[in-house]
């Protein structure tokens, strides 16, 4: 829903909040999202659900010219009284994405956005964009993973099983081939290997060329990773399943890129695998030879490199375009490297003089200094359009010029979160801040803004949170009370309630993000979020500030941010009465507090927390460890094993058993090191639950039990 639309259904009167958030997704159904904007600015495409507790998405297209939108496929209709199946490669894909909706959940176009395909069931589906023509389902074999329309629209490749296939849109072309078939037990051809989809923010495994007579293709070959086996005790009837998890230190898949073209023939494209092994980005547009970045294992040096072409065709040989070193770690950005209209290499990098992400043009910054880049979004003659900010609380939507220059009214401003793209002059941009109650989604075209219908759930509340820069870092830091609290009416206990690790932000001018936070303090605390060194948007420096420290480092900062609310609310907290709760790196946060802290951190709830880092992957973890062979010290420093000792404050722990992110041994290797050490706490085993936890039982009596841990030990 809008800000100042009514509330619609009031679910919120007769669900908890828990529960209702389970159901919603975390109040994004409903929302329109994955915008796309036709080149010429006259469509504008994006999925939504049909209300903002139904999960499966639809596709729809929003024409400018009449301001109208226009359901283009809606998977009911499409698949009828059959239940949607996703094959076991589908799922793994929406975990690694952090996809939890269903249905329609990605699209793909052709270069000028007038035709749209994508994946429902494990079937590949087509439509007329402009002329919303029924929907035709292709012939397809096997499971379809990531389907994508050729520039030309002719054809479209799909990845299934470990093969690459390719069919004609043309109906009378009958059915299509496999492009690419497996060579290999543990080869792969068209998908993204594991940390490249779970670190690297790279969920795609070919890419085609601008004419549509050929493709650049990934293949990976997973015989050297190591196997583990996840096994769901509570069902003993079933196998345990085997995956190939490359955990910190051991071998990665090993990662090629292929031309390959329609008939089958294919040719290597050459890099130095050995000192380069990570495939980080590639890029295959009219305005230059195809362009891919790779990197070392220890991601302080990298390369973008050209892949030669004759007559069309790559040949497989590449030419160095740039090379960079960094003594601490380099980092992989979206949307770049790619080719600027008139042939210039554009790419971010981390301007070390300004302490600024920018973007660069043949290796030259071009984005003002201060203006930390954290993806490009499009690039075309008018400049380049990213995704950026001044202050690491809000983000920006807006065109660089050619010139360097942010021209006025050429960025989105205020304090807030946006996301989207531009094209053809038509704005698409989605905008979530503390002044509303969810996300709303604008068209801009024509000097008039119209926005897209909103079916998001209503929470039944706005947070009320008060933003600060604490102590002397000035970590920026949302508080909250409960509603209706009176200021030094009483002082409350305090939770702390951070992510508080790298690529994660909390603390930020949305809405959305505050909900369970507020609903926690309506429980009868003074909740605090926190983002530290390490998080996002506040430059090299402050990213690089955890190296080999990373424990000591987030944690030292979620103190400082405690301190710091102290001093401003003096008389409505209670410091002798604080805990602590996060997921995934905030519960490693939450453990390490108690352990290291005991001083400051009176209990801790720990969800899926990452307690040995040599059992966390290669890329995230070596990035900022380093090689467990090489810095064995460094690991066990920030381990949480070897200080099970020293608990004495009430812990618990929370694990989902099908977690293949952060493993259940976490939390088990955990528990047996508390147990040897004669130390007490609490674990809750999560059956069938994997990193994310969208089962709207277990997310419901999930929190209940939080709350009551805290409770019980804070006296709240």
């Amino acid at each position: 829903m809008t800000a100042d639309a009514p509330p619609g259904p009031a679910l919120h009167e007769t669900l908890s909040f828990p529960r209702l958030s389970a159901r919603t997704a975390r109040f994004t159904l409903g929302v329109p999202r994955a915008l796309t904007v036709s080149d010429d600015g006259r469509r504008v495409l994006f999925l939504r659900s049909n209300s903002g507790t139904a999960r499966a998405g639809a596709l729809w297209v929003y024409d400018v010219d009449t301001g109208t939108e226009r359901c283009l496929a809606e998977p009911d209709l499409l698949l009828g009284e059959a239940a949607e199946e996703l094959s076991a490669d589908e799922r793994s894909r929406r975990e690694r994405s952090r996809e939890s909706g269903a249905g329609i959940v990605s699209y793909a176009t052709d270069a000028d956005a007038e035709h749209a395909c994508f994946a429902l069931s494990g079937r590949l589906w087509l439509v007329d964009v402009r002329t919303g023509a029924a929907v035709r389902e292709l012939p397809s074999t096997g499971a379809v993973i990531d389907p994508r329309l050729d520039p030309t629209g002719r054809r479209v490749a799909y990845a299934s099983g470990r093969a690459l296939h390719v069919v004609a849109t043309d109906p009378a072309a009958g059915a299509g081939t496999v492009l690419v078939e497996p060579d290999g037990e543990h080869a792969v051809w068209g998908q993204a290997e594991f940390v490249a989809a779970e670190e690297m923010d790279r969920h795609r495994g070919f890419w085609w060329a601008p004419d549509g007579e050929s493709l650049l293709v990934e293949r990976y070959d997973e015989s050297a990773v190591p196997v583990w086996h996840l096994a769901d005790p509570s069902r003993p009837e079933r196998e345990p399943v085997a995956r190939r998890y490359p955990a910190a230190g051991t071998a990665n898949a090993e990662v090629s890129l292929w031309a390959v073209r329609l008939d089958g023939s294919r040719r290597e494209v050459e890099w130095d695998h050995e000192r380069l092994p990570y495939l980080l980005r590639v890029s295959w547009t009219e305005s230059g030879d195809p362009l891919l970045q790779v990197m070392s294992r220890d991601q302080r040096d990298a390369q973008v490199l050209a892949s030669e072409l004759v007559d069309g065709a790559v040949t497989g040989a590449t030419r160095v375009l740039t090379e960079e070193h960094d003594d601490v770690w380099l980092e992989p950005y979206e949307g770049v490297p790619t080719w600027s209209p008139d042939g210039r290499l554009v790419t971010v990098q981390a301007d070390a003089a300004s302490d600024t992400y920018r973007v660069a043009i043949d290796g030259e910054p071009l984005s003002p200094a201060g203006l930390q880049v954290s993806a490009v979004v499009r690039v075309d003659v008018d400049g380049v359009l990213v995704q950026a900010t001044r202050e690491s609380t809000e983000l920006q939507l807006g065109w660089v010029g050619w010139d360097g220059t942010v021209a006025p009214g050429a960025m989105t401003e205020g304090s807030a979160v946006h996301s989207g793209t531009v094209a053809g002059g038509t704005w698409a941009v989605a905008r979530g801040g503390l002044d509303a109650d969810g996300t709303r989604v604008f068209v801009v075209a024509d000097g008039e803004r119209r926005e897209l219908a909103n079916r998001q759930q209503y929470a039944g509340f706005r947070p009320q949170v008060t933003m600060l820069r604490a102590g002397a870092r000035e970590l920026r830091t949302g508080v909250l009370f409960p509603r209706g609290h009176v200021p030094g009416s009483h002082r409350l206990p305090v939770v702390l309630a951070p992510y508080g690790g790298p690529h994660g932000l909390m603390c930020v001018a949305d809405s959305r993000p505050f909900l369970e936070p507020q609903w926690l303090a309506d429980q009868g605390f003074c909740v605090v979020v926190a983002d530290g060194r390490g998080t996002p948007h506040r430059g090299p420096a402050w990213d690089r500030a955890v190296r080999d420290d990373l424990g000591a480092v987030t944690l030292q900062d979620q103190v400082d941010a405690l301190t710091a609310v102290a001093a401003a609310y003096p008389e409505d907290i209670d410091i002798g009465r604080v805990g602590i709760t996060g997921w995934s790196y905030g519960g490693y946060l939450a453990a390490l507090a108690v352990l290291l802290r005991p001083d400051v951190f009176a209990c801790a709830v720990a969800g899926a927390p990452v307690t040995e880092m040599r059992l966390y992957d290669t890329f995230y973890t070596e990035r900022y460890l380093g090689h467990p062979d090489e810095q064995p010290a460094v690991y066990d420093a920030n381990s949480l094993l070897p200080l099970a000792e020293r608990l004495e404050r009430p812990l618990m722990v929370i694990h989902g058993l099908a977690d293949d992110n952060v493993v259940v041994a976490h939390t088990l290797q955990l528990s047996s090191a508390l147990l040897a050490a004669g130390r007490p706490h609490t674990v809750l085993p999560l059956s069938g639950v994997t990193h994310m936890t969208p089962q709207e039982v277990v997310a419901e009596n999930l929190k209940v039990l939080q709350v009551r841990f805290l409770s019980e030990h804070l006296g709240a």
